[in-house]
Order: C-alpha cells, then structure tokens, then sequence
C-alpha cells in the first residue's frame, strides 16, 4: 500500500506539491489579507496588493526549489518571467475583487477566495508554461 502511495506521488510530484505550496500560498495571501483589511482596517484593494507581495516571495521560492526543482542558471530571467505572470495574475484577481466588491457588492473575504481559485491554475499554467519549463 505504502509503496503504490509512493509511486503515484512519484509520478505526480509536482501536481501535488503544487496543490500542497499553492494551497499554502492561498492561505498566506488570505491570512495576510484578512490581517490587513480587517484588523489595520487597509482598503481592499491596497490589502489585496500587500498580500501579494508576501504570497508572491514565499511562492517563488516553494515553486522554484520543490515543485519545478528548478536549477537553471537563469536566475534573473526566471524570477523575471516568475513576476511578471504573477503581476498577469495580480491584474486579474484586481479586476475579480473590483467588479465583486464594489459593482456586485459582494464581500470582500468571500471575493478574495473565489478569485484565489482562479489564481491558482493561471499561475500554475503561466509557471509550467513560460517560467520552470523544461530545456
């Protein structure tokens, strides 16, 4: 049984340490937000971006040395590319949260955790893609 369990988290490796990084992404970037809009009583949106800079950080380096085990020499073209997909994604969950929150009067919380979803499978695709791919 252990053995089976072995070799299918061999074989999808990166999926579930992505699902594993990513969900503690989403939860860093939902319990830093929450902090910044509920307990300092930040706007939504200046929250919003805040939390991304501290999700972002933490993603990067959980993505590049455990789910993509990147080495490439690269560096700076890769935490370039990491960024700018990840700012592609930050403009997507901005828009999300504006239209939910201030068009469709939705809670801000509830909105911040619908966007992450969509979040999630854009950067994991921009990350496979474009950003850890393989030579």
């Amino acid at each position: 049984m252990f053995n089976k369990l072995l070799d299918l988290y061999k074989k999808y490796k990166e999926i579930i340490n992505y699902l594993i990084f990513g969900g503690l992404t989403t939860l860093i970037s939902i319990v830093t937000y929450a902090i910044f809009s509920k307990v300092f009583n930040i706007d939504y949106l200046i929250s919003n971006v805040l939390s991304w800079i501290i999700a972002v950080l933490f993603a990067y380096i959980t993505n590049k040395l455990f789910v993509f085990e990147s080495n490439s020499k690269k560096n700076i073209k890769e935490i370039t590319s990491f960024f700018f997909f990840r700012i592609v994604s930050l403009v997507m969950e901005m828009v999300i949260l504006y239209v939910f929150v201030d068009m469709l009067h939705i809670d801000d919380l509830v909105t911040k955790i619908i966007a992450q979803v969509i979040v999630i499978v854009s950067n994991y695709i921009f990350s496979k893609v474009f950003v850890f791919k393989k030579n």
